[in-house]
């Protein structure tokens, strides 16, 4: 009987080191994959009426833009990064409205940060002195974005600060608001945040239409008709047009108006409360999307 047993540890054993190693190639050959076609991914995750932005590089560099509402973020971003991942580069805080910073408690919580960045313009909510207090209990550098600045993802993947020029502490939250323009090869993405259309104003007079024009435009403002202005929208040029918003939400975003526009200006339109996550990933030349509920 003992024989028996034995016999069937080994035959067990041996299944198991055959599955083990099996799942190893399979990873070794992902990595393999991975390693010899790069590629930029570029989500917007659904969080209900807020924005969380993931960005990731062909070589591996991690940026969270914004965190939505509380309790909404890390179920998506759980999804869009590897399971075993605990480390993101960089945060980002466009703004420091409820619907853009409640869920970075939850993240700092999960993952450690290795820098933020923010626009400089202030509230006084309870929940934003709470983020500041634990990016200081953390020793997390906090940078201010500046029009200028530029990150350097990796495997030739920009981010450029295009907004603020200047310093915007007294400013409203959304005319305050982070703009960036991220590249990768033919691929460019225009990160509106919350601008206002006094926002892309200021942007139109410091850049011109060739500088700005992206086949890819995070609309802002969840769509709202106080952001995408017709001079806007025609110098950015989007193929695409991604937004951000809850179902059935109470601000009614995004405005029929905003959807028009952009229509009009030849965008395809995509949009969270109807698709959920919408993941971009480039390989520097074509982008291909897809959408997880």
């Amino acid at each position: 009987m003992f024989e028996k047993i034995k016999r069937h540890s080994k035959k067990y054993g041996l299944a198991v080191l055959v599955v083990s190693l099996s799942f190893f190639a399979v990873f070794v050959f992902y990595l393999d994959w991975q390693y010899s076609h790069p590629r930029l991914t570029f989500v917007m995750l659904d969080v209900g009426q807020g924005d969380a932005l993931f960005i990731e590089s062909p070589t591996g560099t991690q940026i969270l833009i914004d965190a939505g509402p509380p309790r909404k973020v890390l179920s998506p971003l759980s999804r869009a990064m590897s399971p075993f991942d605990r480390s993101l580069d960089v945060a980002i805080i466009t703004n420091p409205d409820q619907d853009h910073i409640g869920g970075f408690l939850d993240v700092l919580s999960v993952y450690k940060v290795g820098k933020f960045l923010e626009s400089g313009t202030l509230n006084d909510s309870k929940s934003y002195q709470n983020l500041r207090e634990e990016i200081k209990n953390k020793n997390i550098p906090m940078i201010l974005a500046e029009r200028g600045m530029r990150l350097h993802l990796g495997g030739g993947a920009i981010l450029d600060i295009l907004f603020p020029d200047r310093n915007v502490s007294s400013w409203t939250a959304n005319d305050g608001s982070i703009v960036a323009r991220l590249d990768y090869g033919d691929t460019s993405i225009i990160l509106a945040g919350d601008s206002t259309i006094k926002t892309e104003k200021i942007i139109l007079e410091n850049y011109s239409s060739s500088e700005l024009e992206s086949k890819i435009l995070k609309v802002g403002h969840h769509g709202s008709r106080t952001s995408s202005s017709d001079a806007f929208v025609r110098a950015v040029s989007p193929v695409y047009a991604l937004i951000s918003n809850g179902r059935e939400n109470k601000y009614g975003h995004p405005h029929s108006e905003i959807l028009d526009a952009l229509s009009s200006a030849g965008a395809e339109i995509f949009r969270t409360d109807l698709l959920g996550t919408i993941v971009m990933k480039s390989d520097g030349q074509d982008v291909k999307f897809s959408f997880h509920k």
